[in-house]
């Protein structure tokens, strides 16, 4: 596997326009991306080359004491998901296509959760 930079790293918010309020008026960040369908959201922030991203509605992803994901983009997917399944991860979220990119989640073998990720070309 090949890491070729951090794609981008999140938050589990518990309130949306909550979030938003503070993120976007008390920090200043401007949204660049706006998901919300059926009580998920995704709301991405391009910081630099750089995406910060707050969400809820995900299971695997919970606000508070479980901290932030980083999610590490990789030259290709499909040898990423085969070399952490080879490895014996724990697989969080199994692989997923969003249409806009790939990904999955696992835990590191402190139980720290990150994200591999490959956006979509075009």
């Amino acid at each position: 596997m090949k890491i070729t930079e951090i794609a981008y790293s999140s938050y589990a918010v518990s309130d949306v326009a909550r979030a938003r309020a503070f993120y976007e008026g008390v920090l200043g960040l401007k949204s660049t991306s706006v998901f919300e369908q059926d009580g998920m959201a995704f709301i991405e922030y391009q910081i630099g080359p750089h995406y910060f991203v707050i969400g809820k509605g995900v299971d695997t992803l919970k606000p508070g004491s479980t901290g932030g994901v980083i999610a590490f983009e990789v030259e290709d997917f499909e040898v990423a998901v085969a070399d952490l399944r080879r490895a014996g991860a724990t697989f969080v979220m199994e692989p997923q296509d969003t249409g806009a990119c790939h990904m999955l989640l696992v835990d590191d073998p402190d139980g720290n959760r990150f994200m591999i990720h490959r956006r979509k070309q075009g």
